[in-house]
């Protein structure tokens, strides 16, 4: 419970997508990342390609139908409700298709989740890396 109510401080995660990726979760130690869980529940490109040509397409759609859907919806939420969106968003929205950058905010969003519950933190909207970790690093969902 304390996870889900530490989850749902997230912009775009409401009291049905707290519950259900506290649940998934659990203490985040099945992930060894948070690209590894986001691309656990499909929110990532499908890769394929033959004769050394990489292409990157759709989403992968495997995993949990339930919590992607969810967590596509508060991205969508997030993006047409907002009053205050970061920049890189406005930037994304500028030259991609509005489904495209709203994929990338869910899977930023799971991403966000998993780091809370495995380092054991609170969500902070202007939080950012130590200077020697990443200089160039913004705030998880700012």
């Amino acid at each position: 419970m304390a996870r889900a109510v530490q989850l749902r401080k997230v912009p775009g995660i409401g009291v049905l997508g707290a519950t259900a990726l506290a649940a998934t979760l659990g203490e985040g130690a099945a992930w060894r990342s948070g690209r590894e869980f986001s691309a656990s529940i499909g929110l990532v490109p499908a890769h394929s390609g033959t004769g050394g040509k990489a292409r990157i397409g759709h989403i992968s759609q495997r995993g949990d139908p339930y919590l992607r859907t969810l967590l596509i919806h508060g991205a969508r939420t997030v993006i047409e409700h907002s009053e205050q969106r970061p920049a890189w968003l406005e930037q994304m929205l500028a030259r991609r298709p509005i489904n495209v950058v709203i994929v990338a905010l869910a899977n930023k969003m799971a991403r966000t989740a998993w780091a809370l519950v495995a380092h054991g933190r609170e969500y902070q909207r202007t939080w950012q890396l130590a200077g020697s970790e990443c200089s160039a690093a913004s705030g998880l969902l700012g």
